[in-house]
Formats: structure tokens, C-alpha cells, sequence
């Protein structure tokens, strides 16, 4: 016989299984998602496609494709440099997206705080990759 105990434990497990597998699925939609648009952003940039599937790799070819040097990667390794590089990388890296697809700086904070949906707007909408001169 369950105790009122065991019922309200087995409906807390139910309740927060069904939450974290939620989470799991739109998360997963979202990587899905943002694999196509880098996939069509490589593409774009004449990069191959497929280097969106790997991961580190697709962070040194996004890297050529905004003209960074794939070097500065080795500071997301050092403790402590790695919290600010983290942080500052990826907003130079987002700047200078925009600015290689001929975008705004508004479109570099959508880049920055909404990157999802920034991302697919590149990649699947059309605009087209200029590149970066220095």
C-alpha cells in the first residue's frame, strides 16, 4: 500500500521529469537550429558547411570567416584569462560578424544578446558576406 508519502514524491518526480525533459528538447531545437544557420553562414563565406558539425573546429573557421586569429582560442584554456576572454571575444566576434555580412550595430547587439535568432537571420535570410578589410 503507498503511504501519501510516496504518491507526492513519485508526482514531484513526474512533475520536474516532464520540466527537464522539455528543457532537453528545446535545447536541443535550438543547437539544431543554429547548426543550419552556421552551416549556411560557412557556406556563405566560402568556408565548408560541414564545419559547423565539429565542435572547437567551428570556432576557428567562424573565427577566419570575421578575420580573428584562430590563435586567441587558446585563451578560453588559461584559468581565469578564460572568464574575461569568454566575454570579450564574443562580443568583438559579433561586432565583426555583423560588420562581415554589411550589418548595423544594431544587428550586432541582436547578434550579441538574442544569437539564435540573429544567427538564422544571417544564415537563412539574404544577406550576403562581404568579409572584413583591415
Amino acid at each position: 500500500m503507498y503511504s501519501y508519502y510516496d504518491v507526492d514524491q513519485t508526482a514531484i518526480f513526474a512533475v520536474l521529469s516532464g520540466f527537464f525533459m522539455t528543457i532537453a528538447i528545446i535545447g536541443t531545437i535550438i543547437g539544431v537550429l543554429t547548426i543550419i544557420a552556421m552551416w549556411k553562414i560557412f557556406t556563405k563565406a566560402g568556408k565548408p558547411g560541414w564545419a559547423s558539425l565539429i565542435p572547437i573546429y567551428n570556432v576557428v573557421v567562424l573565427f577566419q570567416v570575421v578575420n580573428l586569429s584562430p590563435w586567441l582560442i587558446l585563451l578560453f584554456i588559461v584559468p581565469i584569462v578564460n572568464i574575461f576572454a569568454v566575454f570579450v571575444l564574443s562580443i568583438m566576434l559579433n561586432l565583426r560578424l555583423a560588420k562581415a555580412f554589411d550589418k548595423g550595430t544594431g544587428f550586432a547587439l541582436g547578434l550579441i544578446f538574442l544569437n539564435t535568432i540573429f544567427i538564422l537571420i544571417l544564415g537563412l535570410g539574404d544577406s550576403k558576406y562581404v568579409g572584413i578589410t583591415e
